[in-house]
């Protein structure tokens, strides 16, 4: 469910558990209780709000869920305190189901509870980083420019395939589509992106990475950079 590609369904795919589904899907429960699963976030921070996707899953989606929320150093356990993010909501089957989230404070793992049982298909976690550099050290190499570190887009003047914010996720693009392609240009110009990095520092290395892109890449690049407000400041103005 956490895949980043849509559900997809086969209807003659079995496997030894019976019909094979795109997703997470419990057993039926005979003896009351709930499922649950623990997820830990890509990264710390403030969640704006849920999709629990139940696509494909329609007589078997759960009809209930409720989503909590942790802040730990470490992994979850019986001690682990538990604030509650989304209350026992509904779910339609076979559909997006989206949450809000109002609580300002930040977390790093979810706990999705489904009543009493059933699939999910996708579930997403929408928010706003929160990256404590000071906790780093100040003399290392850090990739600035990651979504994890905080990095984020700021604008882009083509998405023709895909939303670009995905060539600053960590590894390796799987495959032609887990990257940024723009349509094919036939006008003068040239095609662009704007990051903004997730905390200022001086750049020693860039890597643009092609990877899969053979007849299409393009021929050259260029980057630019704004410097920070508080390295202006820091120093002092020409005198004229």
């Amino acid at each position: 469910m956490l895949d980043d590609a849509p559900p997809v369904f086969y209807p003659d795919r079995y496997d030894e558990h019976g019909k094979w589904m795109d997703g997470w899907e419990t057993r039926r429960r005979r003896g009351g209780g709930n499922d649950c699963c623990i997820l830990q976030l890509g990264a710390k921070g403030i969640i704006s709000g849920f999709d629990l996707n139940t696509r494909f899953f329609t007589g078997n989606h759960p009809p209930r869920a409720k989503i909590e929320g942790a802040l730990t150093d470490t992994e979850p356990d019986d001690s682990t305190e538990w604030v509650e993010l989304m209350g026992e909501s509904d779910l339609a089957p076979d559909s997006p189901n989206l949450f809000q989230v109002t609580d300002d404070r930040p977390f790093n793992y979810v706990r999705l509870n489904i009543y009493p049982d059933g699939g999910v298909a996708r579930f997403r976690v929408w928010g706003n980083l929160v990256w404590e550099w000071k906790r780093q050290d100040p003399q290392g190499h850090h990739e600035l420019s990651a979504v994890i570190n905080g990095g984020r887009l700021i604008g882009y003047n083509d998405a023709h395939y895909r939303a670009p914010w995905v060539i600053l996720t960590p590894g390796r693009g799987t495959n032609i589509g887990d990257g940024w392609e723009t349509r094919r240009r036939r006008e003068p110009g040239n095609d662009w992106i704007v990051v903004a990095l997730g905390a200022a520092g001086d750049v020693k290395r860039i890597e643009v990475d092609t990877t899969h892109f053979k007849g299409n890449y393009p021929n050259k690049c260029m980057l630019q950079a704004v410097p920070s407000m508080s390295s202006r400041m820091s120093k002092p103005s020409p005198i004229a």
